[in-house]
């Protein structure tokens, strides 16, 4: 698991990896606010977010290569504020979700997906 302080608040930092997503080709498939869910049951929670990530592509890649691995689809990107009130983002890198397969297509569309999440991970420094 990588997981990486962002320099800006919850919301930015969402903005940024979802532009981050956009600029790798990639697409976001869900998004949980689990701080959103909690309020509905009337609790307050720290921010705390998934952005799920996919393409359709890539899909269809990993179910020939391995139906069941279907369960590892979309990747995540969890954003949350830590106890110390930085913002954190953590996710499993694609290599590392695709390895326990022991599948050399998966193998080989992990290694393809490794530099798009460096591009999302990227954005995260962006000034803009």
């Amino acid at each position: 698991m990588q997981t990486v302080t962002s320099p800006v608040d919850p919301d930015t930092t969402v903005e940024r990896l979802e532009a981050g997503i956009e600029a790798a080709g990639l697409r976001v498939a869900g998004r949980i606010d689990g701080q959103a869910n909690a309020a509905r049951m009337g609790r307050e929670v720290p921010a705390d977010r998934i952005l799920e990530v996919f393409r359709p592509d890539f899909a269809i890649r990993v179910w020939a290569a391995e139906k069941a691995a279907g369960i590892d689809i979309p990747l995540r990107i969890h954003i949350y504020t830590a106890a110390d009130g930085d913002t954190r983002v953590a996710l499993r890198r694609p290599a590392e979700v695709f390895a326990p397969w022991g599948n050399p297509d998966l193998d080989a569309i992990g290694a393809e997906l490794e530099p798009l999440f460096d591009t999302i991970l990227a954005r995260l420094e962006d000034d803009q």
